[in-house]
């Protein structure tokens, strides 16, 4: 419980109709979830608008209302608050209705487009490994000191991620690591956080469909380093041609980690096969059991996080290269009969299958077919369609192009817009099948021994999005399934 005006800190008021001594003893962005002594916050979201649902909200026996626009009638018993931004609002009143949890740990978000959930979750079992107890907020996954609950966004909203962090400081958590994506940085949903550092590791062509521009999705993600403290540390992907834009007006302390140019934390790849990668990390040779140059950036960004964070290097070299990735990234297994190698990876943007493919490449003798099995998300950028198959045609001798997760469009459209980015001889080596399924059972039939299958764009997903409905659906398990039926 708090007094409504202990928690308007650093919201933009603009007029208040009412008591600001009212006591609030919950916070709702859902009006549904309202009851006595709730302050319902109006945002106005993509699909829906708050302030319709502010009478309901009131029937419901909300006390407080903080809104854009105040309703044509208002309730004597009621206290309004009218803000500039709702959302906004939202994550500075959950941020002091929790206490400043986020003031409380030290909170490390990670962005970019590609290696999110990789960074945060080694960065979770890293520091855990150095015995301290920890929080993961990821696409994947929530972990709250050991133990993990189902995540339903990459970023919760303002006030689940308040609640969220104040559970794991409770739980004793002195380290959080949280993915921190651009759509959550755009609504608000980690606005009041007090972030201890925050890491950069590439960005490119994704969300389109609600950024609209390239432009202002390199923006939104600027953003999130421009908020930093001055007693911050922000690190970015000095690789990355957008990399160092990216730290241009952040108040943070800047830090660079990169394998071609001179950094903070130089990384140099020395091996890099499927028994992992042998890096040289500022002078001191590693063998790390994570594979592939992508996650050799993912590991520099890791390595600097913990110096920053006062760690000793050799503990962090030595802990880290044992470690193993996130689910559905990258992770690779291998039929016991025939050795056909599967790799399930949550690639889903044409950068990261260009990635996980440039990976392949190296990985392979010579001899081996790729079989790549992809497809793309419905309701989301469309414009990638035609380039994700082109890039899986470009690294594979035969590709199926498929259905990931639909939602409200028509799988087979998607196919179609995915086959417009097929040349002629591009066409012969590929096939088209509707059934995911279907799909990984075709592919794996197509494979001889020691050829490679991969699966790409679902990576941890345990379910298929139809119409709305969520089935049971895991890449890995339908992998290993018909890996099974080889053995026979």
């Amino acid at each position: 419980m708090a007094v409504l005006q202990d928690i308007m800190y650093k919201v933009g008021i603009r007029s208040v109709r009412g008591n600001m001594q009212t006591e609030v003893n919950s916070l709702q962005i859902d009006s549904r979830k309202a009851g006595p002594g709730t302050a319902f916050i109006a945002i106005k979201g993509a699909a829906a608008d708050g302030h319709q649902y502010i009478t309901k909200a009131i029937e419901l026996g909300a006390t407080v209302i903080v809104c854009e626009q105040f309703p044509g009638k208002l309730n004597d018993t009621v206290t309004y608050v009218q803000v500039e931004n709702s959302a906004a609002a939202a994550g500075y009143m959950a941020h002091h209705f929790y206490g400043q949890p986020s003031e409380k740990i030290k909170l490390v978000g990670v962005t970019g487009t590609n290696g999110k959930t990789t960074i945060a979750t080694l960065l979770y079992k890293l520091f855990t490994s150095l015995g301290y107890t920890c929080g993961l907020v990821s696409t994947v996954q929530n972990i709250v000191a050991g133990e993990a609950m189902e995540a339903t966004h990459t970023t919760p909203d303002a006030i689940s991620v308040n609640a969220l962090l104040k559970q794991m400081q409770d739980a004793g958590c002195t380290h959080v690591f949280m993915e921190s994506s651009s759509h959550a940085i755009h609504q608000h949903r980690i606005t009041g956080l007090h972030y201890t550092g925050a890491l950069f590791s590439n960005i490119t062509h994704d969300h389109l469909d609600y950024h609209k521009t390239f432009d202002e999705y390199i923006r939104v993600k600027k953003s999130f380093f421009d908020n930093l403290s001055p007693d911050a540390f922000a690190i970015t992907n000095a690789d990355d041609k957008r990399g160092l834009v990216m730290l241009q007006n952040t108040p943070a302390h800047k830090y660079y980690y990169s394998l071609k140019t001179m950094a903070d934390f130089k990384g140099r790849i020395l091996e890099n096969g499927l028994t992992g990668l042998v890096l040289n990390v500022n002078e001191q040779e590693v063998h790390f059991r994570l594979i592939g140059e992508f996650n050799a950036y993912n590991l520099l960004a890791v390595y600097g996080a913990a110096i920053c964070l006062g760690e000793d290097k050799h503990e962090v070299l030595r802990n880290l290269s044992v470690l193993t990735g996130a689910e559905g990234r990258f992770e690779y297994m291998v039929s016991v009969k025939e050795r056909i190698i599967g790799i399930v990876d949550y690639a889903h943007t044409p950068d990261a299958l260009l990635n996980v493919l440039s990976t392949i490449k190296n990985l392979r003798k010579g001899h081996e077919q790729v079989i790549t099995v992809v497809g793309c998300g419905g309701d989301r950028d469309k414009t990638k369609r035609p380039v994700m198959a082109e890039v899986a045609n470009e690294y594979s001798d035969r590709v199926i192009i498929t259905s990931d997760n639909p939602r409200t469009e028509d799988p087979l459209q998607i196919i179609k817009d995915m086959e417009q980015g097929l040349n002629t001889a591009a066409k012969r080596k590929t096939i088209s099948i509707a059934d995911r399924r279907e799909a990984i059972k075709i592919a794996i039939s197509l494979a001889s021994a020691e050829d490679i299958v991969l699966i790409a764009g679902k990576g941890h997903e345990k379910y298929q999005d139809i119409n709305g409905v969520k089935h049971h659906f895991d890449d890995k398990e339908e992998l290993l399934q018909f890996f099974a039926l080889l053995e026979k």
